[in-house]
């Protein structure tokens, strides 16, 4: 199955983009993973994006979806894929459209903002060893340090209220108009807000069974 993750920042579409991957076997596939894989590799359109990105510019869509395309012809995607952030616009969708990728399903992860601003800004991450805990779901046991390396644990500036406020702005302009895009394609299985991760993976494959 060809799959599109919806949902705005703090979502949870990477969580479950990782556990569908490994329940039907099939990649995972981010903006920011083929980026840096094509530009390493140096392929055509990774050369090109690297233009981009050298000159401090955005990279556009017609470059994002070349390098999109460039890895969806890799062996590993032949039983279907997942896009976990792309696309991001209707412009995004419809190149998308145009070069011919066949999508199957658009699931959109359903989470109040006041939930998601909640659940960020409770993030802390390790200095040292990257290791991440929640201040009310996953606590280290000695609060400001690390269980694994004893480093200190803080807040990511992406993680700061004002911060995830900005992106979620950013998300209900530009990457929401996506919903009615699939919903009126009838690609588009909405996913409930749940409590806990075991439940929206229930639903998720609910919807991908349906």
């Amino acid at each position: 199955m060809n799959l599109i993750l919806l949902g705005a920042p703090g979502a949870g579409k990477g969580t479950q983009a990782e556990i569908i991957c490994a329940k039907l076997n099939i990649p995972s596939i981010s903006t920011g993973n083929i980026l840096r894989a094509a530009v390493k590799e140096g392929t055509e359109m990774g050369l090109k994006a690297k233009s981009f990105m050298d000159a401090g510019a955005l990279v556009p869509d017609e470059v994002i979806i070349g390098i999109l395309k460039e890895r969806l012809a890799q062996a590993d995607c032949a039983n279907g894929f997942i896009l976990d952030g792309v696309p991001r616009t209707i412009a995004q969708a419809e190149a998308i459209e145009t070069m011919g990728i066949r999508i199957d399903k658009v699931l959109e992860l359903q989470v109040e903002d006041s939930v998601i601003v909640e659940r960020m800004s409770g993030r802390r991450v390790c200095e040292k060893c990257g290791a991440s805990y929640h201040i009310l779901n996953k606590k280290s046991k000695v609060e400001g340090v690390c269980d694994l390396c004893g480093g200190k644990t803080v807040i990511r500036k992406d993680d700061q209220p004002a911060t995830v406020l900005d992106r979620l702005k950013a998300y209900h302009e530009q990457t929401e108009p996506l919903v009615e895009f699939y919903r009126t394609r009838g690609k588009l299985a909405e996913i409930k807000f749940c409590p806990s991760i075991e439940e929206t993976t229930a639903e998720v494959m609910k919807a991908l069974e349906a």
